[in-house]
């Protein structure tokens, strides 16, 4: 049992370990078998994270901007920062935007890095650490669909937005380009889901991903520089407050804590490589 028969190239007949028999020898079931590293196939990957992204970008708009409880819950998050003493976005955003060249670089910094970085990563993770890759791809993904629930149960309106707040829309005020949170493209796009900031959770990913993986030490340390800067980028831009930041952190830990249980270690410490599928292992005759 756990032995078939196949034909070889000369017409002759040997045995074959079954996939079945396999799982049953290395202690694996089918559910191992699922959760073991193995290298990525592009053509699913591709239609994986175009399929996601569409999905999620549905789902965040489909939530329901409730418009009046979103400004009620950024009021109440304004005075609890007051109370506490860290209310420092609408300094950041008015000292940010008096440097006209500055805070037009930090718009599109905005509205184009939070992707082309996140597939950049996703890219490097493919081809050079492919035993990760199925890991930290679960991880990013488990983070963007917990920040879903997070839009739903905890609608936000960002500090541009807010009724007398004084933030400056610095999209709207220099007339840049690319952003869903502002101007015509705005309509598009669910203004009320500022929490938690997917800003935070995608960079900080990034961040985490390329200071545990990368060799050369200053790439590490613009790996830990990219979140650093997005905070920044999030707050100056009137975003966000500081606290989505949090929420978008809150989510990270959640989506690694996924893939942890799922694959029983964190991506990082996974196999860099694994082989390529076997197909079936034919063993000589006589043997």
């Amino acid at each position: 049992m756990g032995e078939s028969t196949v034909t070889t190239l000369e017409g002759q007949q040997g045995p074959t370990t079954s996939p079945m028999a396999d799982d049953r020898r290395d202690g694996r079931g089918p559910l191992g078998r699922i959760r073991a590293p193995r290298r990525p196939r592009l053509w699913f990957e591709i239609l994986l994270i175009a399929v996601s992204y569409w999905t999620y970008s549905l789902i965040r708009n489909a939530v329901p901007e409730q418009r009046s409880q979103a400004l009620r819950n950024a009021d109440w998050i304004w005075r609890m920062e007051h109370h506490v003493s860290i209310a420092v976005e609408l300094s950041v955003n008015h000292a940010v935007n008096s440097v006209t060249w500055l805070i037009v670089g930090m718009n599109y910094y905005y509205a184009t890095l939070h992707f082309i970085v996140t597939l950049g990563v996703l890219v490097w993770l493919f081809r050079y650490h492919p035993g990760r890759y199925a890991a930290a791809r679960t991880a990013l993904f488990a983070t963007t669909a917990v920040a879903l629930v997070g839009y739903y149960l905890y609608p936000l309106a960002p500090p541009r937005l807010m009724n007398g707040g004084h933030f400056v829309d610095t999209v709207a005020v220099h007339h840049t380009w690319g952003s869903m949170a502002s101007g015509d493209l705005k309509h598009m796009s669910n203004q009320y889901a500022a929490m938690p900031s997917m800003h935070i959770g995608w960079s900080l990913w990034c961040g985490l991903t390329i200071f545990a993986l990368a060799s050369a030490p200053w790439v590490r340390i613009l790996g830990l520089l990219y979140p650093a800067l997005t905070l920044v980028v999030i707050v100056s831009t009137a975003n966000h407050f500081w606290l989505d930041a949090v929420g978008g952190m809150v989510c990270l830990a959640f989506g690694f804590t996924v893939a942890r249980l799922w694959y029983g270690a964190l991506p990082y410490t996974m196999p860099r490589l694994v082989p390529a599928p076997a197909t079936s292992r034919v063993t000589p005759p006589g043997t």
